[in-house]
């Protein structure tokens, strides 16, 4: 019998009953602390507890033996900016103020409005000191998507995420003031200065070092790792997997306007890189949890990781070698299930039972939601809906989405919605030749057999989700040229 239920059923009997004068009042159980670590260009199949076979990532997959493994868990869209966007403001890609990367002078990407950012303002406002430490790429230091005004308390790394290609940059950023690397510069030959993933990870532990038990905490920890380029400072966890597997050297941009501004270096073995940060990221994992434990906050914090969007063919990637979507079809771009469907891990002790797996389909619009009800804050604005219910297994009261919704403005314009087993996709809006795609997930998760032809009243249906669920904003003009 489930004792979640038994003791539900306990506490709405003890509602019925008056209370006695000598019963003490109930201490108000502490606000959780909430650390959500967000992957860049994960894929579905690139961790262990997803399938991955050629490389191992044991400190994550502790993480999914903790907690909660979802299946069905897709990114706000299938690149960085506007998939931030979702995941920080609540919105699905046909409402989010950011839908595309789009380059910003002198430093940044498009900005988001003023005060967009739900997933730390609500926080913020509930009395919890937020972090972020990583890539930020939503608005250039002093812009309306400044972190400092979207709500965030301590930022520390690449405010752009075209600088943030280069794992050796000649800067980053302490909030407001701009830190200079030195010993990243042309003098100093590329790759044996300071790998910049490590002082971040650094900064995020001075923060947790930093909290008060009584006062909770976000700390949101978007690294940039596994994001091209493919490069690794050569310690022990390089030379472990090199020689490894056969390898094709990457040629990049090793001089030159783009060297250090968003062109990849080159890798003579790029899939040995590959897995040997995906290691590191393991290990930073192992190490914020650690941190936690030893400041005697880990039973009462929820963590939260997942991948911002599919697998990345550049800079000598291979996802097909690593099997990095696993069954899924299509890499990052894509809106097919490998380039929107990622990883997603939850854990919370004594609220989220240990070794479960979910095939909820949920999306990153749902996490502002999720963290203000964990804390108790009120709900945000947007398309949303609270996964507690789920996390915590109270049975038969989560809300479902009727249906999720993507855009994509590049590569002539596409759009996805997926409602039950069913999901369309529009591709090449902007082409001379748009085409309607429709498969059955639940029967073809690898999206093979287009079923449009055979189900025309179902590509009608779908296309009016569609039509409803696009707001159009003339910076963003998914139907218009570009």
């Amino acid at each position: 019998m489930n004792s979640r239920l038994l003791l539900g059923g306990a506490l709405v009997a003890g509602a019925a009953a008056a209370p006695s004068c000598s019963e003490a009042p109930k201490a108000k159980a502490p606000r959780p602390n909430i650390l959500f670590i967000l992957a860049d260009d994960l894929g579905y199949g690139d961790l262990g507890c997803y399938g991955q076979q050629r490389f191992p990532t044991p400190h994550i997959d502790a993480l999914a033996a903790s907690g909660m493994r979802f299946t069905q868990c897709y990114s706000g869209t299938t690149v960085s900016a506007p998939s931030r966007s979702c995941l920080l403001t609540g919105t699905h890609s046909g409402h989010t103020p950011i839908r595309g990367n789009v380059e910003q002078q002198p430093e940044g990407q498009f900005p988001l409005p003023d005060d967009a950012a739900s997933l730390f303002l609500g926080l913020k406002q509930a009395g919890y000191r937020t972090g972020a430490f990583g890539k930020w790429g939503l608005g250039f230091i002093g812009s309306t998507g400044d972190p400092a005004r979207q709500g965030v308390d301590r930022f520390y790394g690449y405010n752009c995420q075209l600088l943030a290609h280069s794992y050796y940059p000649d800067h980053l950023w302490s909030d407001a003031e701009r830190v200079e690397l030195e010993d990243n510069t042309d003098a100093v030959p590329y790759g044996q200065g300071t790998y910049a993933p490590d002082l971040i990870h650094a900064e995020a532990l001075r923060f947790l070092d930093e909290q008060q038990a009584d006062e909770p905490f976000l700390l949101f920890y978007p690294t940039t790792i596994p994001h091209a380029e493919l490069i690794i400072p050569e310690d022990s966890i390089m030379q472990r997997f090199r020689g490894m597997y056969p390898e094709t050297p990457y040629k990049g941009c090793d001089s030159g306007p783009g060297f250090r501004h968003g062109g990849y270096c080159s890798q003579t073995h790029p899939r040995a890189a590959f897995a040997a940060m995906v290691t590191r990221l393991d290990h930073y994992v192992g190490e914020l949890v650690e941190k936690l434990r030893e400041k005697g906050m880990l039973e009462n914090t929820l963590i939260v990781f997942a991948s911002d969007n599919g697998p990345h063919m550049e800079g000598g990637a291979d996802p097909d070698f690593f099997d990095s979507n696993g069954i899924l079809r299509g890499y990052k771009r894509d809106l097919y299930e490998g380039g929107i469907r990622v990883p997603m891990i939850a854990v919370w002790p004594g609220h989220i039972a240990p070794g479960t797996t979910t095939d909820f389909a949920c999306a990153f619009w749902d996490i502002p939601f999720t963290f203000a009800d964990a804390a108790g804050a009120p709900a945000p604005e947007g398309d949303g809906v609270s996964l507690m219910p789920l996390l915590e297994g109270r049975e038969g009261i989560q809300q479902q989405h009727d249906h999720l919704y993507f855009e994509f403005m590049e590569l002539g314009g596409r759009q996805a919605v997926r409602q039950g087993p069913w999901k369309l996709l529009h591709l090449g809006i902007r082409s001379q030749n748009p085409r309607w795609e429709l498969y059955n997930i639940d029967e073809d998760p690898s999206e093979q057999h287009d079923l449009a032809a055979e189900h025309p009243e179902k590509v009608e249906e779908l296309r009016a989700l569609m039509v409803r669920e696009h707001v159009d904003d003339p910076a963003w003009p998914l139907f218009g040229k570009k």
